[in-house]
């Protein structure tokens, strides 16, 4: 087998996992599994990943940094709080809910397998932090360069946000309806905006 560079593998496998825990759940992927999907021999796999709770980690982390390039590049963080609230869970919505079950229903039984399994619950609430955490910087950069303050503190303005599109997102995948969903996303989204109050800071 062809030498291949660590962070390359390290990607390849991460991107099988995906696939495989989309398509078969989590109960069901193992490194065994994963293996397979990645087309390399088991060993190759634990070399990488030893365990499949560092492979979990590893996906949920590479999950986060697609969320947070795609609230990027939706909004124009200098065109302020609100703009980026309102085009960047838009853009989210559109790029990684509509039409990607597979990949929220893996979001959803990653954080219930680690609340399930015996000293895994670190995992769950991890999560939770790294996605609370990418979406409280992203609305502090879009106010940090339009000179704005912000009503509620960032960390408890991004909770709201994720437990909303959370709650939207359930709502979808059980029952897709892709107007009802936007209408819904666009009341909340609003709701979000009141709650953060945006002001300009003032002069000295």
């Amino acid at each position: 087998m062809a030498h291949v560079e660590s962070s390359v593998r390290r990607a390849q496998l991460i991107a099988a996992a995906r696939s495989a825990l989309a398509r078969d759940g989590v109960a069901k992927t193992s490194l065994r599994a994963v293996a397979a999907e990645a087309g390399v021999p088991l060993g190759t796999m634990q070399y990488v990943f030893r365990t499949k709770e560092q492979l979990l980690r590893a996906v949920i982390e590479d999950v986060v940094h697609e969320i947070a390039q795609v609230l990027e590049e939706s909004a124009q963080l200098e065109d302020g709080l609100a703009h980026a609230i309102r085009e960047g869970v838009a853009g989210f919505w559109s790029r990684l809910v509509s039409g990607h079950t597979g990949l929220q229903l893996m979001q959803y039984e990653l954080t219930t397998y680690a609340l399930r399994a015996a000293g895994q619950e670190s995992l769950a609430r991890w999560q939770y932090e790294r996605y609370g955490g990418v979406v409280a910087e992203w609305c502090r950069q879009a106010a940090g360069r339009a000179g704005e303050t912000c009503a509620v503190p960032f960390d408890q303005l991004a909770r709201v946000i994720v437990a909303g599109i959370d709650g939207l997102i359930l709502q979808h995948v059980c029952d897709p309806d892709d107007a009802r969903s936007r209408g819904d996303l666009d009341v909340m989204i609003e709701t979000w905006v009141s709650l953060a109050g945006v002001r300009r800071e003032k002069s000295s």
